[in-house]
């Protein structure tokens, strides 16, 4: 029977009658009737409710050059380097955006890593994710590295079906290597892989624990990363584990005694939960939530680091020195620079994001701008609302392109019912009398607007 104690984050007398001990059954626990495979995933209720827990400090981490990388054509050194500058101006003084990730296995890598390093930036803190090797651990720590991540692989899927261990071998196997990582005089970052498909507490808190033991007797911080490889954690209140964001956070608090300082929420977007299970991680312990840039990651995607801006912003009611027309710039850089295309409805940071097609919301739109725009996005992201041109775009949309347009060149606006503004609409509908189906593009605005007025 385990003591009751005072906690020191609740302040109350606490009791926990369950000391959880490693399960070693014979047969994987795959949570089938969750998980059926032929079927879509179910989500469970067991109605159990843990406290909200938000941290004091809490903060981004990236792994745009890590996971991010993992599903696109590879950055160029230059381009990488690049990119870190830009975290760090989006990050600001303060680093919310407190580490970036990146692989040493190639030379361009570690030449992009040692680059960044040269720049000499407090945040993002530069880590690595290697192999477990004692060969690797000596790689990074040579090369002035202080953290590295470690893939420990915690759901039976893993352990037995892609290992082919027992949970008692892979439990020996994973602190061996924690314990080498230590030994090489670095911090360990334990990826718990596929954490919303793992046996809770027959793996997960057995093994926490036992990390937890193997930090207090070394004296070095050992970092838990929470990763929902899959995206099939859940957000809900009362939801039941494996699949619980909220029940994995307080558990690994609660059975794991591991410091909210420790605890970094790694999510992937498969079912459209990656913010909003990131958000919740926040919100029940965790004080990092892992991004990359764009949410560009394996499969659907990671959870996007601009979207996690706005969380904070909106969970704090403050910035804290993040500098948000960066997001404009990195997407501006990352589309033309390397190739890579943003879907244009994207949030934040797609070309269609606060482009208003509709002639009745044009019309609202020169009225008030807040009536149709999320907020002010030309003073946040230097992105300042627009309208498309097409057959249903009316004498409104036309109006707000034109003087959206003059405001660009420092002319006064002109009324709706300018006979300019009606010449252009008048032309808009001839060509689409015509038989046109395309929207009418920027350039052409352009040119006609200057044939008219010259």
């Amino acid at each position: 029977m385990k003591d009751i104690v005072l906690s020191s984050k609740t302040y109350k007398l606490e009791q926990d009658p369950y000391i959880y001990q490693l399960q070693d059954i014979e047969e994987p626990e795959l949570f089938r009737e969750m998980f059926p495979y032929t079927e879509t995933p179910k989500i469970a209720f067991n109605y159990r409710r843990v406290p909200e827990n938000m941290p004091e400090d809490i903060f981004i981490t990236d792994t745009t050059f890590r996971d991010g990388q993992q599903s696109r054509a590879p950055y160029t050194t230059e381009q990488m380097v690049h990119i870190y500058e830009l975290l760090h101006k989006l990050g600001g003084p303060n680093g919310m955006i407190r580490q970036t990730e990146f692989f040493v296995y190639s030379e361009k890598d570690r030449r992009a890593l040692e680059k960044c390093l040269e720049l000499g930036y407090k945040f993002p803190e530069i880590t690595t994710w290697i192999r477990a090797s004692k060969k690797d651990f000596e790689l990074v720590k040579s090369i002035g590295i202080k953290e590295t991540g470690i893939l420990v692989s915690c759901s039976d899927y893993h352990i037995f079906h892609k290992m082919g261990l027992t949970r008692k071998e892979a439990l020996d196997k994973y602190l061996g290597i924690v314990s080498d990582c230590i030994e090489a005089g670095l911090r360990p970052r334990c990826h718990f892989e596929d954490i919303t498909r793992a046996d809770f507490y027959g793996f997960v808190v057995p093994f926490a624990n036992s990390l937890m033991k193997l930090s207090k007797d070394s004296g070095v911080p050992v970092k838990i990363r929470a990763c929902d490889t899959m995206g099939f954690g859940v957000p809900y209140p009362g939801a039941a584990l494996p699949r619980s964001v909220s029940g994995i956070i307080y558990g690994l608090q609660h059975y794991s005694d591991v410091p909210s300082e420790m605890i970094e929420w790694h999510g992937h977007n498969d079912f459209y939960k990656g913010v909003v299970n990131a958000t919740t991680a926040w919100m029940y312990g965790a004080s990092a939530v892992n991004c990359s840039l764009l949410g560009i990651g394996e499969r659907t995607g990671n959870v996007p680091l601009e979207a996690m801006v706005f969380e904070y912003a909106s969970l704090r009611g403050t910035l804290n020195g993040m500098d948000t027309h960066v997001i404009t710039e990195i997407a501006d850089y990352i589309q033309n620079e390397t190739n890579y295309t943003i879907p244009p409805m994207t949030p934040f940071v797609g070309s269609a994001f606060n482009l208003t097609r509709a002639g009745i919301h044009a019309d609202g739109m020169m009225k008030d701008p807040e009536i149709y725009n999320i907020f002010d996005t030309s003073a946040i992201l230097n992105r300042p609302p627009r309208v498309s041109i097409t057959n249903t775009s009316g004498v409104a949309g036309i109006g707000f392109w034109v003087n959206e347009y003059r405001r660009r060149h420092g002319e006064p606006e002109l009324p709706k019912s300018d006979p300019l503004i009606h010449k252009i609409y008048e032309w808009v509908m001839s060509e689409y009398d015509g038989g046109r189906v395309t929207m009418i593009t920027d350039d052409e605005l352009e040119h006609k607007y200057q044939e008219l007025t010259a």
